[in-house]
């Protein structure tokens, strides 16, 4: 009791006893006169108010005074009071107390009852608590009287009062609770006190920490004796009302925050914040160990039942119409924060099991179950799968026992789980499709399980929205055959909704993503983005799309009243033509744009131009400003949750919010592209990314993100501690796909395109993004990459590991660093973000492009990156190198190289980096612009191929200390590496060898050459080992067509002469044993030319001038290791004339080059005259060069075909025009096969001319020459034909002039044959019996080149891709669907019967009339069309209608009218003008070909069978008129 100024009973009492001496002898006598003065003036409840210490330290010099002892008087003072009153002391000390208590709590200055008192209420209130301790501890104070009174006073108890008496163990909450008989009353006042106490902590700021203090300990009780365990309820028997009130306080709590749900735009801010801090409840922390685990499992599993059956009001028609406004983002957010909080404490198991025992035992609110299922997915990345097993398992017990529920159930949560996004979840229409899109689906059972689908999804019908009609009937469920038209009747029905919607079938989208359920896109929406990738196809390509082609002919009405027009928006058109132009001119030259139409898009064009759209452009850019703004406000508030490791759990929650925004902006996209189905690749230009502004916008805004994320959350924390949130963010990017294509186009400009410009963080960024894309792999579709050119051949379809090895080149000293620096920081983040992941898992997530690239980079590099390492440094070192400021990449990068763990991920096979892999990185550098100098590069070549990969074993890419397999990887490697084409570099082949790696390769083949010396007498050193590897690799080979093969046959026949002139000449030369002589032996390069490196002779029976000099000097120089050089030579040049001879005319080609070359070479290694055979070509030459020049004779030595090579080479070389005429007179007189070869290789230079016209051979020239000596060999009456006789039909002398030929001249063997016939005569017919038949042998050839494509390269290659491109496309048409082309035949003739038979009558009616050009592509396909009628049947004497062709088609089909038809044609008149004149022998030789001449030409094998009757013969006798 305070006393004057405010000083305590206890001061005045001490100030006393100082002033004077106690009148007083013992404290009894005290205590007893101030007891009587207490009766006069005593006021118990002041007097309870005092709390001060029984002892006091005082006094002066150490002296301790004897101190009165308030409790002790205190007590005192109350036993008076009770003894007067005749009442317990305890009792009046309860009564006394609860009137302190009531006064306190009315003190306050406010006019209602607030739940938590003031700081002087607060005060007074903790002096009290303190008396009534004492008093418990005397013993003289009566809990249960007490908690009686406190019902009884005139208000309520204060809340915090009753937690403080709870809190100080004076009472407790269950013994006050439990005093009470009246529970409701109990429960109501509980309920507002902590209704109140919520909105007054959001009221004042300052009272939280202690309000929830009180929350978290009344929330332990109420857990504790509201969901008791079998274990407690004897300890706790005490209480029979309290687990009654617990628990009913916890359900109506929940009750009023459940109420707010459904109208959370209505209820105040204030009072929605009240709410979520009542949610405080609801955090597992709050419990820790004060709650028994399996109390805190049951609380939550009832709370999440009471949630999921609260108020089931809805019926399942309203989920299926309202299901999307209950996604994740749209849900109220105390119900999705109430969700998570529970879904702490279970896993997604856990969760789902919950979920399925409430769909099966209780009625359900489908909002609530919805919408936990969208948080489920959406908050925790483990629930897919289990989600997909309730989905399983309802659907067996759906069709076990055709129950309806169990079905609606699963495709509701199909549908709501799908709505979240294909990063999360399956979509819907994937879903549908496993489910029921084959015959092992659960309807495919029997026909009532087919009947019960189909009756369930008819009832859903009339409640469907139209994205999951369309789903249901693009991909339908599997139906036998039999039970079709339970389908079709179905399909009707969602038809006819769909017709009732609005959205009619036929106006679905060429593109349409069936995924989507967003049914806010109109038939306009979609028509544009059926545009855009429309003009992406068209781009990569240069055709139009087959799905346009289609439109226009079978969904008309969609492609004249929605495509049409999107395409044909007004716009300003560019200067330079881009795709859209290109795209629509190729459409109006189609005749698929009406040209009203078009002219009326131009004019609009014009005017638009004229306007210059500026003002709407700035409408457009503030119209899309406002969603920006939100993702970027969203996107800030993301970095804020991510740099707090306490806030990683609303991390999901946020990522959902701005997958929503993104999906706003996306959304509101004019240029959106939602085409790309989930199996369709991706379009990315290597060469020039293009990418949508807007697009481009929203992707850098992620980027950023994401890399300043990444670098805040590395200031905190290390990526093993910073949790999935970045994980999460990338894969959520992953789910739109309609961003994919601007963010791998995005990640092309940066990395491939910028990549050495960026900075440290960039990189960092960057790298770590294309880890976590790694992880997300299976959501992204295949890369289709191109360099930008139209070759179809240029485009490549990768993996997304693949399309990071392309982007990420090592070619300049630029590239090489900034590779180094991206590898780096990749590798070492996935190492630091997963550290106790096993190198299998690091692997899965790792792209090995990245793991080989640094294998390649960090040797070439750094020198003490080669070798064995001895040190292992410390993990730690990775990401701090990464992070320090002064960022060392040469010393970061070999710091993670030597790691311990990094050295155990390389030991994978997947990431090995093999000989052949390094050898195409090191093919790729530029020499010039290389990082390493010229001696530096030699240094990490030895190292590399001596060091390394020859002495390392085959399993981790070596070659197990084989030189002749490292040989081999080198050789194929260098040719991989040229034939391919690189991204790069816009799609050119790299035809060039880098001299590096040559050298090497030339000094292998040197030691290897050494070798076989020493083991010349073994079976090893029989083989040739280049040539087995160069013909190994031309051993079937498989095209997509047959110009490509040829194409890529001759290229590849061209880099391995280009090889083999790069090694040393004697490396094409074996020498071997024969008893005790060394002889030379080269069979194998014989056998090389014979069969390939001949058929990339431009000449047609001689072979480059590199190759021909580098064999003779090879043989030279290898001829020094026989006893007998010169003897050697000879040997090899004697075998050359049956084997090889094409090496000896290759010889006379390029003799008066090679002569001194090789008289020199012998010089300087003999000393001694020429070998034999080296002197008779040179004599040879001599001899002919005389006989034009000098009239001498010319000398017939050895074989004629050598000495008419050397006749035709000097010839063609040194004679005048006309001078060649004289030297065949002067030749003797048995010169026929003399003359005959010189006619053979005559035919070839007119060949040549054709094929080749850069060889410097004239036409007319090879062609007069020809005519000149066959007139000089009919002069003499010498035969000749034989020389058209092919090897394998009749083996003549001739045959080895033809086997030194190419394949590709003597395929054309038959167009110079047919040249000839102006001097062909009457004689010859008799003469030559062979005759008739030679021809009709090389007719048929020559209708095979056309008609079976044989020869590619007669035509021009744009005629060749024209004639190709008609048969492909017209022939598989006509006999597919003939019913695409209802229109007459206007001309019919038997000779069509010669064309292939998968032609035979439907070329006439499909090619006479403009109508069936439509349906090719374009004019280039009239182009084709037209060029089939001409190639196929050209002089069938077909009258073609000629006004139903376009005139673009008319004109080229002039233009056409060329030689190639020139010759067919006059070989057909010329052999039926022949036929009647020839005599009866020569019929009996052509039964043989007869059967083909009448498959071809009917006509023809007709006219042979009528003459080839002797009557008929014997009765025409008129005279032959030759042309």
């Amino acid at each position: 009791m305070a006393g004057p100024g405010g000083r305590t009973w206890r001061d005045l009492l001490a100030g006393r006893a100082r002033k004077r001496k106690s009148a007083f002898r013992s404290g009894a006598e005290l205590q007893e006169a101030a007891l009587r003065l207490l009766d006069r003036h005593q006021n118990l409840n002041d007097l309870l108010l005092e709390v001060e210490d029984s002892v006091k330290p005082g006094g002066q010099g150490g002296v301790e005074h004897q101190e009165v002892s308030s409790e002790s008087f205190i007590v005192s003072v109350l036993q008076e009071q009770a003894s007067r009153l005749g009442v317990p002391t305890a009792i009046l000390a309860a009564k006394n107390a609860v009137t302190n208590i009531e006064r306190i709590c009315q003190a306050s200055a406010s006019p209602f009852q607030v739940p938590l008192l003031n700081l002087d209420q607060r005060k007074r209130l903790s002096c009290l608590l303190q008396t009534v301790k004492d008093l418990l501890a005397n013993n003289v104070f009566c809990r249960s009287l007490f908690c009686q009174e406190m019902w009884k006073m005139k208000d309520p108890p204060v809340l915090e009062a009753v937690w403080h008496l709870h809190r100080g163990d004076i009472v407790g909450l269950g013994e006050l609770l439990e005093s009470n008989p009246a529970a409701p009353a109990v429960v109501e006042w509980l309920c507002n006190s902590l209704c109140g106490l919520c909105e007054q902590v959001e009221e004042s700021s300052r009272d939280v920490e202690l309000a929830g203090r009180i929350l978290s300990d009344f929330a332990i009780l109420f857990l504790q004796n509201g969901f008791q365990q079998t274990s407690e309820l004897g300890r706790k028997s005490e209480f029979k009302n309290v687990p009654y009130i617990c628990h009913a306080v916890l359900q109506r709590m929940l009750t009023w925050v459940l109420d707010a749900v459904g109208k959370e735009k209505q209820e105040e801010v204030s009072t929605l914040q009240a709410m979520r801090f009542w949610l405080n409840v609801f955090n597992v922390s709050v419990y820790k160990s004060a709650v028994h685990p399996d109390s805190l499992q049951q609380f939550f599993r009832h709370t999440l039942t009471e949630v999921l059956t609260y108020n089931p009001l809805l019926r399942v028609s309203d989920a299926i119409h309202m299901q999307k406004e209950w996604s994740f983002t749209r849900t109220c957010s105390l119900l999705t924060t109430l969700y998570r909080k529970m879904f702490m404490a279970f896993s997604a198991k856990e969760l789902i099991c919950q979920l399925q025992q409430v769909l099966e035992t209780h009625e359900v609110n489908w909002q609530h179950v919805l919408s936990c299922v969208s948080t489920l997915v959406v908050c925790q990345a483990e629930a897919e799968q289990p989600f997909k097993d309730l989905l399983r398992h309802l659907l067996i017990k759906a069709f076990e026992n055709y129950d309806m529920e169990n079905m609606i159930t699963a495709f509701l949560i199909a549908r709501q789980a799908a709505l979240e996004g294909p990063a999360v979840f399956m979509p819907y229409s994937e879903w549908f499709k496993a489910s029921f899109g084959s015959s092992g689906g659960h309807h495919g059972s029997s026909k009532k399980a087919l009947v019960f689908l189909f009756e369930f999804l008819s009832e859903l019908v009339p409640f469907e929205a139209a994205p999951y009609l369309k789903v249901h009937i693009m991909y339908p469920p599997f139906v036998p055959t039999k039970h079709r038209s339970i389908l079709l009747e179905y399909i009707t029905l969602a038809k006819t909704r769909l017709a009732d919607l609005k959205v009619a079938i036929e106006d679905m989208g060429l593109y349409e993503d069936l995924s989507s359920t967003d049914e806010s896109v109109q038939p306009q929406g979609q028509a544009l983005r059926d545009v855009e990738k429309a003009l992406q196809i068209f781009e990569n390509t240069r055709k139009i799309p087959t799905s346009v082609i289609e439109a226009s002919i079978f969904r008309r009405p969609y492609y004249t009243s929605w495509f049409l027009p999107a395409l044909l928006r007004p716009r300003v058109l560019p200067k330079t033509p881009d795709a859209r132009m290109a795209f629509i001119d190729s459409l109006k030259s189609a005749d698929k744009i009406p040209s009203n139409l078009y002219s009326t898009y131009m004019q609009a064009c014009c005017a638009m131009k004229e306007k210059m759209l500026q003002d709407e452009s700035k409408v457009e850019t503030s119209h899309s400003k406002e969603p920006v703004e939100q993702l970027k406000a969203e996107l800030a508030e993301l970095r804020t949750l991510i740099v707090d490791q306490a806030k990683y759990k609303d991390v999901p929650a946020q990522i959902a919010v701005i997958s929503d925004r993104l999906t706003n902006i996306l959304g509101h996209s004019s240029h959106e592209n939602e085409a790309a189905t989930l199996n369709s690749p991706i379009q990315v230009d290597i060469s020039a990314p293009r990418l949508e502004p807007s697009h481009q916008s929203v992707v850098d805004l992620l980027l950023t993100s994401f890399c300043q994320n990444l670098i805040a959350a590395s200031y905190f924390n290390p990526p093993d501690r910073q949790g999935p949130c970045l994980s999460l963010f990338v894969k959520m990017m992953c789910g739109h796909r309609n961003l994919l294509p601007a963010l791998l186009g995005r990640l092309c400009q940066l990395i491939y395109h910028q990549g050495p410009s960026l900075n440290d963080a960039h990189i960092l960024g960057l790298a770590a993004f294309v880890i976590h894309l790694s992880e997300c792999r299976a959501l992204i579709p295949e890369v289709k990459a191109s360099c930008g050119i139209s070759e179809p051949v240029s485009e490549k379809v990768l993996s997304i590991s693949e399309y990071w090895n392309c982007l990420l080149v090592c070619r300049t000293e630029e590239s090489f660093a900034f590779c180094m620096r991206f590898c780096t920081a990749a590798a070492s983040y996935l190492m630091c973000k997963f550290p106790s992941y096993s190198c299998e898992d690091l692997c899965a997530l790792l792209p090995p492009s990245l793991v080989k690239k640094l294998q390649y980079i960090v040797p070439r590099l750094s020198l003490g990156a080669r070798g064995i390492l001895c040190e292992e440094a410390k993990t730690d070192l990775i990401w701090s190198s990464l992070s320090c400021p002064s960022l060392n990449y040469k010393r970061a990068s070999l710091c993670l190289w030597k790691q311990a763990r990094f050295q155990e991920l390389l030991k994978e096979k997947a990431l090995q980096l093999s000989f052949r892999e390094w050898l195409l990185l090191e093919l790729e550098v530029y020499p010039e612009k290389d990082i390493l100098s010229a001696s530096e590069r030699q240094d990490f070549h030895y190292w590399a191929i001596y060091q390394w990969y020859l002495p390392a074993p085959s399993a981790s890419g070596g070659c197990d200390g084989d030189l002749e397999k490292a040989c081999g990887i080198i050789i194929n490697t260098i040719l991989d590496s040229s034939q391919r084409l690189d991204l790069g570099s816009c799609g050119q082949s790299k035809m060039s060898v880098s001299p590096d790696i040559l050298c090497k390769l030339q000094e292998m083949v040197l030691e290897l050459g050494c070798r076989r010396k020493l083991l010349s007498g073994c079976l090893d050193a029989q083989r040739h080992f280049l040539f087995e590897i160069l013909q190994e690799r031309l051993k079937d080979r498989k095209h997509s067509s047959a110009l490509g093969e040829q194409l890529w046959r001759q290229q590849e026949l061209l880099l391995h002469r280009r090889i083999l002139v790069g090694l040393p000449a004697s490396a094409l030369i074996m020498t071997c044993r024969k008893g005790k002589k060394t002889m030379l032996d080269c069979e194998d390069f014989f056998r090389f030319v014979n069969l390939e490196l001949k058929n990339v002779c431009s000449r047609g029976y001689a072979l480059s001038y590199d190759i021909t000099a580098h064999f003779f000097r090879g043989l030279l120089n290898a001829s020094l290791d026989c006893e007998e050089s010169a003897e050697g030579v000879n040997d090899v040049l004697t075998a050359c004339q049956t084997r090889c001879p094409i090496v000896l005319f290759s010889a006379a080609l390029w003799w008066p080059r090679l002569q001194p070359v090789l008289c020199s070479q012998w010089k300087r290694l003999f000393g001694a005259p020429l070998a034999e055979e080296l002197e008779r070509l040179r004599e040879r030459q001599s001899s002919a060069t005389s006989f034009l020049s000098s009239g001498m004779v010319f000398p017939l030595s050895g074989p004629p075909w050598i000495s008419a090579a050397f006749l035709h080479c000097t010839i063609q070389q040194q004679s005048p025009h006309g001078r060649e005429r004289n030297a065949l007179k002067r030749l003797g007189t048995d010169t026929e096969q003399l003359l005959v070869s010189l006619l053979f290789f005559s035919l070839m230079d007119l060949i040549s001319a054709k094929i080749a016209p850069k060889e410097g051979v004239d036409f007319q020239t090879s062609l007069e020459w020809s005519l000149a000596i066959l007139q000089c060999l009919e002069e003499r009456g010498m035969s000749w034909p034989l020389l058209f006789h092919s090897a394998e039909k009749d083996p003549s002398k001739y045959c080895i002039l033809r086997s030194a030929a190419s394949n590709g001249h003597i395929r054309l063997l038959p167009v110079a044959f047919y040249s000839l016939t102006p001097c062909f005569h009457q004689e010859l017919l008799t003469r030559e019996q062979t005759f008739l038949y030679v021809a009709l042998d090389l007719y048929i050839q020559l209708l095979r080149l056309f008609v079976e494509r044989k020869d590619l390269l007669w035509q021009s290659p744009d005629t060749t891709e024209h004639v190709s491109e008609a048969q492909s496309l017209f022939f598989p048409l006509l006999t597919v669907n003939p019913s695409l082309y209802p229109f007459p035949c206007h001309w019919q003739h038997p000779s069509c019967s010669h064309l292939p038979v998968q032609g035979r009558g439907s070329l006439c009616r499909c090619l006479c009339r403009q109508a069936a050009c439509s349906h090719f592509r374009a004019e280039r396909s009239c182009r084709c069309c037209c060029l089939a009628v001409v190639l196929l049947v050209q002089d069938l004497r077909v009258d073609v209608v000629t006004d139903q062709w376009p005139s673009s088609a008319m004109s080229l089909l002039c233009v056409l009218q060329g030689d190639p038809l020139e010759v067919i044609s006059t070989a057909r008149q010329f052999l039926f003008s022949v036929i009647p004149r020839c005599p009866a022998p020569s019929f009996g030789n052509i039964q043989p070909l007869l059967a083909t001449c009448e498959e071809l030409d009917p006509e023809l094998g007709a006219t042979l069978l009528h003459f080839s009757r002797p009557a008929a013969a014997m009765e025409l006798d008129e005279e032959l008129v030759l042309f």
